[in-house]
């Protein structure tokens, strides 16, 4: 795959082998040196191999991959003179199949998955809970199985919290302690995280992975693109997303080895998202991913303004590289491009910090595995000009696109199908009418206690309760009866569930 021309005159190809494409890559540079045009051009070389992308496009200007360059673009005649001084004789403007997706479903198809699939290590992290908090939302996870209550949305996430904190003292002496003051903390995230329009993520239908995988009829891989600049505003959110979407594609895929061309290339923009503040359990999870997913034919591809961004262990098994201008001026901005500098095998032509530090907008230094996976030699490079328009695509092209799209109509309508939430609130409003039911017993037992006792009643044989009203259990009656009432209101059927479904379970 093409990526530019290097040497002193920018007329040696400087290419990315697709059988190398999985050993995963870095994208790295200072804002405004050309990034997200490399990003561009490499999703439009895989796609043209016949293998799909998933990007997620942070600034918006992505989208442009599914219109073709035009001839008058501003920059038409620099992107014809950098075609011909980088012998990119093949050069040609050219769209490209895009699938739009958006977590919010406004600028693509909507993407969900459920509760139980993001599991509770991914979900701890976007709802930003701490070790006791985290060990009650297992806990709440594991009595999901063993009570087989489905875990699908956010309301049924908070029903069965409801549960668990109502039979805290039951549910102790199988799981551990639950604490009141944890339960509530998780709520209040899991409100956090629905006004930040999380809850959209979760549901169903939930995202087949084989529909980012797809390749067109004319050989042709799918590109789908994320719409994430609305999503920037929750940057947790989309951190945990990508991951998790990275981690379903480990779990779900075969292994296929060393294949002649990846299955899929999955770019990561923003990746010290991931990594900022996140635990060491996490840390060591995307460390096994990244280890183990390019048997399985997956490239991941992680973009980030500064290669210090990603933790060493994982820096470690980018083999393709394309860095981009750094600047240094700090002195931490000076020993990260030492540090830089130091990943590449030395060129003897230059001084590759220097060159990190000189290289001009859409040049960069790029180095990517050669025969039996050795990293190549440092070489500057200019990047070969896009085929795609440069740029967003405008609302009408993205409406019509999405309308023709191979994936329209399949995600389109939310689906809320039997769950907890529901199969909890059948189980409250059964106790609520058990107990409303012995409510009327007990009064009606009563009633035929005073007409004996006042001799208004002369058949039949005296009421076996014998308990006066003011006798603790009758004013426990008169309590629950009143209770009833006010659970027939809209404040009680909310609170019905926590209290009574845990009160008359099994009943």
């Amino acid at each position: 795959m093409f990526i530019g021309g290097g040497g002193p005159d920018y007329a040696t190809p400087q290419q990315l082998r697709l059988d190398y494409a999985n050993r995963h890559g870095l994208i790295a540079g200072a804002t405004g040196t050309g990034k997200t045009v490399t990003l561009q051009i490499m999703a439009e070389g895989f796609s043209a191999a016949g293998v799909p992308v998933f990007l997620s496009d942070v600034k918006g200007d992505l989208s442009g991959l599914a219109a073709a360059g035009r001839a008058d673009f501003k920059l038409h005649d620099a992107f014809q003179s950098r075609a011909r001084k980088i012998g990119f004789a093949d050069y040609a403007y050219a769209a490209f199949p895009v699938t739009f997706w958006d977590l919010f479903g406004e600028q693509g198809h909507p993407v969900r998955t459920t509760v139980a699939e993001m599991g509770p290590l991914l979900l701890s992290r976007l709802l930003e809970l701490n070790e006791v908090q985290e060990g009650v939302l297992n806990i709440a996870f594991r009595v999901s199985d063993d009570e087989g209550l489905p875990l699908l949305d956010l309301d049924d996430l908070r029903a069965l919290l409801a549960f668990v904190g109502e039979n805290a003292g039951t549910l102790s002496l199988s799981y551990g302690n639950v604490a009141a003051s944890s339960v509530g903390a998780i709520q209040r995230r899991l409100l956090v995280l629905e006004n930040q329009g999380g809850a959209r993520l979760f549901g169903e239908p939930a995202l087949e992975l084989s529909d980012l995988m797809q390749v067109d009829p004319d050989g042709r891989g799918r590109i789908n693109i994320l719409a994430a600049d609305a999503l920037m505003g929750a940057p947790r959110l989309y951190a945990t997303f990508l991951l998790w979407l990275l981690s379903e594609l480990f779990e779900e895929l075969p292994e296929v080895g060393d294949p002649d061309k990846p299955r899929l290339v999955f770019f990561f923009d923003e990746a010290h998202l991931l990594f900022d503040d996140a635990p060491k359990a996490l840390v060591d999870k995307v460390e096994q991913v990244a280890r183990l997913i390019r048997s399985k034919g997956v490239g991941v591809y992680f973009i980030t303004q500064n290669p210090d961004d990603v933790p060493e262990d994982i820096l470690g098994q980018l083999g393709n590289r394309v860095q981009h201008a750094l600047r240094a001026f700090t002195a931490r901005d000076r020993t990260a491009l030492k540090r830089a500098a130091e990943t590449y095998r030395d060129n003897p032509a230059f001084d590759t910090a220097t060159a990190i530090r000189e290289v001009g907008v859409g040049e960069a230094v790029t180095s990517f595995l050669g025969d039996k996976g050795v990293p190549g030699m440092a070489q500057r490079t200019l990047i070969r000009p896009p085929a795609s328009q440069l740029g967003p695509l405008d609302a009408g092209a993205r409406a019509l696109l999405m309308a023709t799209s191979p994936m329209a109509g399949k995600y389109d309508r939310a689906i809320d199908r039997d769950s907890a939430h529901e199969m909890l609130t059948r189980r409250a409003e059964a106790a609520a009418r058990a107990a409303e039911e012995a409510e009327q017993r007990e009064a009606e037992a009563e009633a035929a206690e005073r007409e004996y006792r006042s001799a208004r009643r002369y058949s039949g044989s005296r009421s076996s309760t014998g308990r006066r009203r003011d006798s603790p259990d009758s004013l426990g009656a008169a309590l629950g009866q009143a209770l009833i009432k006010e659970l027939s209101g809209t404040t009680g059927k909310r609170l019905v569930r926590g209290i009574l479904g845990g009160l008359f379970k099994g009943r």
